[in-house]
């Protein structure tokens, strides 16, 4: 406890790393307040009250919990930071398909800017159309709580326009926590959001679980299942596979240079948590067409996360884009030719294609059962519930999307606080090794 004390007087003792969390509490403090804030045209009295009466399943639920909550509150910041993510990931995909914008990509900080101007631009034609949804959903569900002076259409361009202007100001917001606050402002924006959540859905389960004798002790093996699932995703992001890598020996004047033995990590999860963001977003394109509909079989396959065509479809998607978006980020070519050009070879492997081949097929091996675990992870949501029984809003924390960006984002931060410390000669925050971060080659990491 005292080291821990220790730590902390030292973070704060670090002018550079104390303006940097403060700045950062900033921007996450006025994010939550305008949460709070309804959109024009909306009685938030006459919301709430309908809103009790009413569940949402799935995809619904998981946007909700990104929003911190936003969406049923009918806010300004209602669509939150997922139209941004969802553009993120288009561009990304151009970038590999598309000739010109590989060109751009080379081109340094000038195609880097370009290149984030036209993920703007694909932003709010993203948040366009889902705002034009959104207000669909709010009239289907929520009509009571409009208020009766605001015509059709009028109510319509406003709650385009206002949604509009927040998705963009949220985006604003985590671009600038990325540049002067700590950590990675989009990332974060999402875990302020989700961890929003947590402390309601962990009284709403309690108050489930108490009133009827005996349910208490399924309460607390819940949350004991939560902290080793929890502890197993720690596992599956930082897992790695270690490739032994021999260093020939030169001299150089009197002094001898390389000769160590050392290991390239391979990460079993080298793809984070973007294959889940995929998903998610590929499976709330047919929301769009079903938001507020009472029925249908398309409806309840991509809005019930426990039924069995979600999980298979979600599955699916994860694995196969894990695979693609490990290709993208991971060049074992470039690896060799690095390993070639610092004498590094991997014993009883040929330098060269040899070596690129044996890095590849690696990768493979263990990209496999890592997209295996993700996409299990990703539907052990509606597992538990089924299992258990438990309340939706509780299970969501149980796997998922939420839970791995929790963890991801919080080891991400640990880590570049703890370089801090470093860098000034401080104790780290573990009193064993250093804590590891995700790390990606993304644009956008989550």
């Amino acid at each position: 406890m005292k080291k821990f004390i220790k730590t902390l007087k030292n973070i704060w003792s670090i002018e550079e790393l104390r303006s940097k969390i403060l700045f950062t509490l900033l921007l996450v403090a006025v994010y939550r307040v305008g949460a709070h804030i309804t959109l024009p045209g909306i009685n938030p009295i006459a919301l709430e009250q309908l809103s009790k009466s009413q569940t949402q399943n799935g995809i619904l639920d998981l946007i909700n919990t990104f929003a911190g909550g936003a969406f049923n509150m009918a806010s300004i910041f209602a669509l939150g930071i997922m139209p941004y993510i969802t553009a993120s990931i288009f561009v990304q995909l151009m970038t590999v398909l598309v000739p010109s914008f590989q060109k751009m990509q080379k081109e340094g900080e000038s195609g880097r800017k370009k290149i984030n101007q036209i993920t703007r631009y694909i932003t709010i034609a993203v948040t366009f159309v889902q705002a034009f949804a959104y207000v669909a959903y709010l009239r289907q569900t929520s009509g009571g709580a409009i208020i009766p002076g605001y015509g059709a259409t009028y109510f319509t361009l406003t709650t385009v326009v206002v949604l509009t202007a927040g998705t963009m100001f949220v985006m604003w917001l985590g671009e600038k926590i990325t540049d002067k606050g700590l950590g990675n402002g989009v990332s974060l924006l999402i875990m302020i959001g989700i961890l929003a959540r947590l402390p309601q859905s962990f009284a709403q389960e309690l108050a489930y679980r108490s009133e009827r004798t005996g349910t208490i002790l399924i309460f607390i093996i819940e949350i004991a299942l939560y902290i080793a699932i929890n502890m197993g995703c720690i596992m599956l992001i930082q897992a790695v596979r270690k490739v032994p890598v021999n260093y020939a020996k030169q001299i150089v004047g009197n002094r001898q240079f390389g000769g160590a033995r050392q290991f390239l990590p391979l990460k079993v999860n080298s793809a984070g948590v973007m294959p889940i963001i995929f998903a998610q977003a590929i499976l709330f394109i047919p929301t769009l067409f079903t938001l507020g509909s009472k029925g249908g079989d398309l409806g309840r396959i991509f809005t019930d996360h426990t039924s069995g065509w979600y999980m298979l479809i979600y599955s699916v998607v994860v694995i196969g884009f894990t695979f693609l978006y490990t290709a993208l980020i991971f060049n074992p070519k470039q690896i060799s030719d690095n390993l070639k050009q610092n004498n590094g070879f991997i014993p009883g492997v040929k330098p060269g294609q040899p070596t690129t081949d044996y890095i590849g097929t690696i990768m493979d091996r263990i990209t496999f059962p890592g997209a295996v675990m993700l996409a299990f992870v990703g539907i052990l949501p509606g597992i538990i519930q089924l299992l258990f029984g438990m309340t939706q809003g509780f299970a969501m924390f149980f796997g998922g999307t939420s839970l791995l960006i929790m963890v991801g984002v919080i080891l991400d931060t640990l880590q570049q606080i703890e370089t801090q410390l470093m860098m000034r000669q401080y104790d780290g925050l573990m009193k064993s090794g250093r804590v590891q971060g995700r790390q990606t080659a993304s644009a956008v990491q989550i």
